[in-house]
């Protein structure tokens, strides 16, 4: 079920307002009475029962028990608990597997959170992070690092650039859509698109020149988080997390923008303000994340959607659970591609093969909605 573009309050005495999406599926539809934070806590169990047993598959399968013991040894600094285990293992899980699935984990949670920023700035149920060109202005930035090889900074060279890439081309979109009345969706997607299709080409141009790098360039674009480490962890989860601290706190002013300009500024929401902040720090993290791993398109567009039929619209609860449901998703994929199948693929081709599908059921769906 598709979040329309129309809302409405209804009346309730014990909690003031309540915002509801028109055509969107409450909480109560799906689950009937079941608390809505329950939910969450599952999601968070099952994310953290997760990790540990992503830690466990790979070339050497570990037993459970033995990758839980070296976590907890580790978090604890007492390397007599896993004395018992072969020190090959404490390496493997530390050093090699644990910050790969971490960025993954964190890189999902990041993307689905600016998704559902995009979608409840933008009125647009099509809209994921990637719709004001961060992606473009990312593998543009990336690509011109590796075609001038470009390793000043050593490993941080190319998430750099990447990062400058989204940045520059994110104000560029804000400078290109504001008006005398100030930022507009439409103005932002149309400037978005333009702008995505200049870098297009821009990064077309790159591959042609590029000969003997082009294969590295082409690697890139299509994601991977192969050989990440701990700084990369480190980075991604401060943005992710001051991030999602941002968008918590405007979680019910992002509710009432739903309603329009004019009714939620007479609601006390300062319209351009909240949107300006809001836009900025969902592109912000998306950035850091496609910096990060390269570009994963789908994630930011289908937890939205997943989530919001199970959670309903609420801002307040839809947020905390597409993070969680993004990290879980995007782990799932990593650890697919790299554990369970013959041979490692690309993580942006495992979930544009699952992602593209659904987003032609979105568009379908929503024609259909047009024409009733």
């Amino acid at each position: 079920m598709l979040i329309a573009m129309k809302a409405t309050t209804t009346p309730n005495s014990e909690k003031g307002p309540r915002i509801r999406i028109s055509g969107s599926v409450s909480a109560e539809d799906i689950i009937g009475q079941f608390p809505i934070g329950w939910i969450i806590a599952g999601l968070l169990l099952l994310l953290a029962g997760s990790v540990v047993f992503a830690a466990t598959l790979g070339y050497i399968s570990l037993p459970l028990p033995a990758a839980l013991n070296i976590m907890i040894a580790r978090v604890f600094d007492q390397p007599s608990w896993i004395t018992q285990y072969d020190p090959v293992w404490s390496t493997v899980v530390m050093e090699v597997r644990l910050p790969r699935i971490l960025c993954a984990t964190v890189v999902g949670a990041g993307l689905a959170l600016a998704g559902v920023v995009f979608q409840g700035i933008l009125l647009n149920p099509l809209a994921d992070p990637y719709t004001l060109g961060v992606s473009a202005g990312a593998a543009f930035g990336a690509s011109l690092a590796l075609l001038v090889n470009f390793h000043l900074l050593g490993n941080l060279s190319i998430p750099l650039f990447a990062f400058a890439g989204a940045v520059a081309t994110l104000f560029l979109v804000i400078y290109l859509s504001a008006d005398g009345s100030g930022l507009s969706s439409s103005n932002l997607i149309l400037s978005g698109i333009i702008v995505a299709a200049i870098l297009s080409a821009g990064l077309s141009f790159i591959k042609y020149i590029a000969d003997e790098q082009v294969s590295v360039i082409i690697f890139w674009l299509m994601g991977s988080f192969a050989a990440r480490t701990w700084a990369d962890v480190g980075l991604v989860m401060s943005a992710v997390g001051l991030g999602a601290g941002v968008c918590a706190y405007f979680a019910r002013d992002l509710n009432l923008l739903a309603l329009g300009e004019r009714p939620a500024a007479a609601l006390g929401v300062d319209f351009q303000r909240v949107t300006l902040i809001l836009l900025v720090t969902a592109s912000l993290v998306a950035a850091v994340c496609v910096a990060v791993s390269g570009i994963i398109g789908f994630v930011g567009l289908l937890v939205p959607h997943l989530m919001r039929m199970l959670v309903g619209p609420d801002n307040r609860c839809l947020l905390p659970a597409s993070l969680l449901s993004g990290g879980l998703l995007l782990l799932a994929a990593d650890t697919l591609t790299r554990a369970v199948l013959p041979q490692e693929i690309p993580i942006g081709v495992l979930t544009a093969l699952v992602g593209g599908p659904f987003f032609c059921y979105v568009f379908r769906r929503r024609q259909k909605e047009r024409a009733l």
